[in-house]
């Protein structure tokens, strides 16, 4: 190291390095700044994947919440809302016939939400496979069937 000052610095002497050793160079910052890149992307890559399942997830739960709003408005009115009515009938009091007298709701906080890709959910009565009523999201394409992302989610399985 070739010393070309030598400073007094609160009563201490202190020695510097020749002008071109001080600092990182230009490409060493790009290199630093490269791996930065490559890091931030993986980790994008990976909670794009970890996004999809949050929400099937999300669909699923939804769904669940629906099914327990269901079963109490069963419980005061003594029947399920109609296909007509919908599952709006969780949060309102339905107007089309029949209007039940018993309704004690809401039944949900709030107006039925679309499913975690924007589609508006399902609800079928009768429901398949003898159960009473059936409520499902379309998936991620809002078309029926599909695989992985693109499957339906359904009340009854």
């Amino acid at each position: 190291m070739i010393r070309n000052r030598i400073l007094k610095k609160r009563g201490a002497w202190v020695t510097r390095e020749k002008k071109g050793e001080e600092g990182w160079t230009f490409i060493e910052t790009l290199i630093v700044l490269g791996i930065i890149l490559i890091l931030t992307a993986s980790v994008g890559f990976m909670s794009i994947r970890y996004l999809q399942k949050a929400k099937v997830v999300a669909a699923r739960n939804q769904i669940e919440t629906f099914v327990t709003a269901l079963q109490a408005y069963y419980l005061d009115c003594g029947m399920f809302p109609t296909q007509e009515q919908g599952l709006d009938a969780l949060y309102t009091r339905p107007s089309i016939e029949p209007v039940p007298e018993s309704w004690n709701g809401p039944y949900i906080a709030k107006p039925v939400p679309k499913d975690p890709w924007g589609n508006e959910y399902v609800y079928v009565v009768p429901g398949p496979d003898g159960f009473p009523f059936g409520i499902k999201s379309l998936g991620a394409d809002g078309m029926e069937g599909g695989e992985g992302e693109n499957a339906d989610i359904v009340s009854w399985e």
